[in-house]
Order: structure tokens, then sequence, then C-alpha cells
């Protein structure tokens, strides 16, 4: 297993996430989301009510985007390092969309002996549209006396 201090040491500013694709999203994807999360809104599952409020048709919630995201992240920097995960919901997800989760490290620094990487994140639709933005915190823990390469301020 590789140890936090070499992950740390090995992203630098400007490195990115290997862009995850899923898609095309189906109503099956959405109606599994809401089972799992809880959400019955039938925005999310009533073809007739969505219409009934101006949508061509259900669309998914944006916790699910959201979560992909946070488990491409955590994939990426390794789990239990995510210390902060914030999104902005930027449009909805249509059945038939395909969505690519991407992120970049915007910043790396050292901190109280940690090793610290904010990333930008974004998730775009088939179109190229924002569907989800937004940033997260990760922290290495850094072993005495080893000091990263490279490390810039924040």
């Amino acid at each position: 297993m590789t140890s936090p201090g070499a992950v740390f040491d090995r992203l630098q500013e400007g490195d990115e996430l290997d862009g995850l694709t899923i898609g095309p999203i189906t109503r099956t994807h959405i109606v599994r989301y809401a089972g799992a999360s809880g959400d019955f809104n039938p925005l999310h599952h009533d073809d007739e009510y969505a219409r009934s409020l101006g949508n061509p048709s259900i669309f998914a919630m944006g916790m699910f985007p959201a979560g992909v995201l946070a488990t491409a992240l955590t994939r990426w920097l390794g789990p239990g390092r995510v210390r902060r995960f914030s999104v902005r919901f930027r449009s909805q997800v249509w059945p038939g969309d395909r969505l690519t989760f991407g992120g970049i490290v915007e910043r790396k620094a050292l901190q109280k002996g940690e090793g610290v990487i904010v990333c930008a994140l974004r998730v775009v639709n088939q179109a190229g549209e924002d569907v989800i933005t937004g940033e997260a915190e990760a922290v290495f823990p850094l072993s005495r006396g080893a000091a990263p390469r490279e490390a810039s301020s924040a």
C-alpha cells in the first residue's frame, strides 16, 4: 500500500483526475438511486408529474452525480483523505445524459505537519455543460522528518 506522504509527494498543482465517464443515464439509474437514498420526490420517477411542472421528463437527483464525483475523488486521493467536499448544482441530469467527472489540483501546501491538496471539481454532460462544480480538500498525514518536495504555500 502506498503511504499517504508518497501520494502527496506525487501529486502536483495542475494534475488532473482521470475523467470517469458514465452513461447514458437511464431511468433505472435514477429510480435505483431514489430507493437507495430514500428520495421519492415524484419529479424523479413520475413523468406525468414532472411534465405538469414544466419539465420535459423526470430528472436525476443532484446528489446522484455528486455521490459518483465523491467516489471518483476518493479513489483518486485515497480513502479517508477528503476533509471537505462541497458542490454546487448547475444543471439537471436527464435520462440519456452522459456525464464526465473531473478534478484538478489547484493548491498543494504543508499545514501543521500535514500535506493538504485543494482540488477544483467538475461534472459535465455530453454537451460540455456544467452539471456540478465544486471543491474538495484532502489531507495527507506525513511521517516525521519527511518533507515533500515542491510543496507550495497556501
